[in-house]
């Protein structure tokens, strides 16, 4: 393909919709501008926020919505009524003697009905395109597409960048995972076909697709340019997946090698830490002595029943349920001292913290980045933990050891081996994990640089655009 310095009669347009966070640039022939998508931020978090009213937000505004109506909200499940059964034939006698009638049931689903939920949250939403099961979701009564759910978000998104060019918005190239989330074999193509739905209904008529680690090397290479010819690897390690391409510069010419991806990314690095270092302060571990129908029982309390929601934070609002807060507080009015771990974990629950804790570790993991040592600290459930680097990669070796597999699978299928590469472009926000930096450089020493993180898909695919590169051209 031709990185071509000629002029285009259009502005380009890239939109990076990810599964934690969006970005969006345009591009005009020589100069990148971010879009202010969440001013005076460029980054804007992929969420959007449903209310009983069907009225959506979006961004921050959406988490700010969710976490307002859940703080210490009492979660109240009521029964689904789906109608009502006769128990009765209307044949047997009656207390008077007379033909009985028929007894009316109402018949009654699971309890999943939360009376006062104030709205829905949908966050990472991006994880379900792919999958072929799901296409629609209850909210409240009324069923929704997978793609009414993403079109908000990019509606925002769109106005953002029209706002900033001062014109109609109705073209852009769009980035995706390498893979999406999944295990069907066709989900590429079907999340493929719902996201560019979701970007029609949002008023982006004309679109292109583009692999994101390669939009990320297109980026580079018109910050870069020269007449080398070289072998470019590319590592984008986001917060919901983990992608790889190969490409061959030749000038002022490009071909992509080859692809790779895996659902690797820091939402699940950040899980790890909330099980490691948070769940043992939370009771993780503790037994509880009770008397059960007269006798003593003495078990491990049942904390393994809120851990999917607690590490969850969009849903751990649902842990503020009688089944979940009973046991809880029976055991925190114990006079031990893991009573104290239990009284955290009531706080948390009732006043629905998770959010706050997740931010908590984000800004940790950010400071082990540039640090050896961090504190965590979580001053809503009185939590401080100091941990040095070390500590956090041996939480995390078992990723670690997946993304260096990912980096074997990658080179394999550009036929080619580590010391073939001229240089590793190393990009998004996992990235500046020290550990990921410490592999990359052991494999491919004195070849890695960093490229804007957080923002280069989005300049990668306004190029993109802007050039008018096809989709089967960059894969």
């Amino acid at each position: 393909m031709q990185f071509t310095p000629q002029k285009s009669p259009r502005l380009g347009i890239g939109i990076d919709f990810g599964t934690s966070n969006s970005a969006a640039a345009m591009f005009d022939g020589e100069r990148v501008t971010l879009i202010k998508l969440a001013a005076p931020d460029s980054v804007m978090p992929s969420a959007n926020y449903i209310d009983k009213a069907y009225q959506s937000s979006i961004g921050q505004r959406a988490i700010d919505d969710y976490i307002e109506g859940n703080t210490g909200r009492k979660v109240e499940l009521s029964c689904e009524v789906l109608g009502e059964a006769r128990t009765g034939t209307g044949e047997a006698a009656s207390a008077t003697g007379g033909p009985g009638e028929p007894e009316a049931a109402t018949v009654y689903g699971q309890a999943f009905n939360d009376a006062s939920l104030p709205g829905r949250l949908f966050r990472g939403t991006k994880r379900l395109l792919g999958n072929t099961k799901t296409d629609r979701t209850l909210v409240f009564d009324k069923a929704f597409r997978l793609v009414a759910l993403v079109t908000p978000i990019l509606v925002g998104i769109r106005q953002a960048i029209e706002n900033t060019v001062g014109g109609k918005v109705k073209h852009a190239c769009l980035g995706h995972p390498v893979n999406f989330e999944g295990i069907e074999s066709g989900r590429n193509s079907i999340a493929l076909k719902r996201l560019g739905e979701s970007y029609g209904y949002a008023g982006i008529a004309e679109q292109s697709f583009c692999p994101e680690p390669t939009a990320a090397t297109i980026s580079f290479l018109h910050n870069h340019p020269q007449s080398n010819d070289e072998l470019i690897l590319t590592v984008d390690f986001g917060g919901g997946t983990l992608d790889f391409s190969v490409l061959r510069r030749s000038g002022s010419t490009f071909k992509v090698q080859a692809t790779h991806g895996i659902a690797l990314g820091g939402d699940r690095i950040d899980q790890t830490i909330f099980r490691e270092l948070v769940f043992p302060l939370l009771g993780q571990g503790e037994r509880w002595s009770r008397m059960v129908d007269g006798s003593n029982v003495d078990t491990l309390f049942p904390f393994g029943e809120l851990e999917a929601l607690l590490i969850n934070w969009p849903i751990s609002y649902m842990l503020n349920q009688n089944k979940y807060t009973s046991a809880v507080m029976q055991r925190m009015a114990q006079t031990d001292p893991g009573a104290e771990k239990f009284r955290r974990l009531y706080d948390l629950i009732q006043q629905n913290y998770s959010y706050q804790v997740f931010e908590a570790i984000k800004d940790f993991k950010a400071q082990l980045s540039v640090a050896d040592s961090a504190l965590l600290d979580i001053p809503e459930i009185d939590i401080q933990v100091e941990v040095e680097r070390w500590e956090f990669e041996l939480m995390i070796s078992d990723l670690l050891f997946e993304f260096e597999q990912a980096i074997t699978v990658v080179l394999e299928k550009a036929n080619c081996q580590a010391h073939d590469i001229d240089l590793v472009i190393r990009t998004g926000g996992s990235s500046l994990i020290p550990a990921v930096k410490d592999i990359l450089d052991n494999q491919f020493r004195g070849k890695v640089v960093e490229h804007d993180p957080f923002t280069s898909v989005a300049a990668g695919l306004a190029i993109a655009d802007y050039y008018r590169y096809a989709e089967s051209e960059l894969c």
